[in-house]
């Protein structure tokens, strides 16, 4: 069984609670997909009213997030544990920066073309996911995944696709 840390764990360490997305990587079912709604939810706000904010969140995080997710990893004695979903907000919040618009419509494009292919890993994600160690290889297949899905977004948008 793979050990999972309690929501206290996570009150006792920022890294673990950033890497466990505020609690949502703690989800008995599909935490990654309930880390990528989180981050949907705090991000499209932001995103909104402080673009620039959005941006430079997007940035800080991406930056930040190979040591958080490497250290959630190392705390826990497991890479790429299921519940660490910091990387699944930077894939959401990368998709959600890049769209053509922002409405509800391209808001569930984003969430569901990114989810599909973090969880289908088509190549050459798949094999980032098993030859990318550490922090970095935890958040590059989440970061792959975002550029399918954006690639996908707008070939939708200008009729490629």
């Amino acid at each position: 069984m793979t050990p999972t840390p309690s929501f206290r764990d996570l009150l006792n360490s920022p890294v673990l609670m950033l890497g466990f997305g505020f609690g949502s990587g703690l989800s008995p079912k599909a935490p990654g997909t309930a880390g990528t709604l989180l981050g949907l939810v705090l991000f499209v706000p932001l995103l909104i009213w402080l673009p620039m904010a959005a941006l430079a969140l997007l940035i800080a995080g991406t930056l930040m997030g190979s040591m958080i997710c490497g250290r959630s990893a190392d705390a826990i004695g497991v890479h790429d544990h299921g519940g660490i979903v910091w990387d699944e907000f930077v894939g959401i919040w990368l998709v959600l920066i890049c769209l053509p618009e922002q409405s509800w419509l391209y808001w569930v494009l984003a969430f569901v073309f990114f989810r599909v292919f973090d969880i289908l890993k088509p190549w050459p994600i798949r094999w980032a996911d098993q030859r990318v160690a550490n922090g970095f290889g935890i958040m590059l297949d989440d970061i792959m995944a975002a550029c399918y899905a954006i690639i996908i977004i707008w070939g939708l948008q200008t009729g490629f696709l």
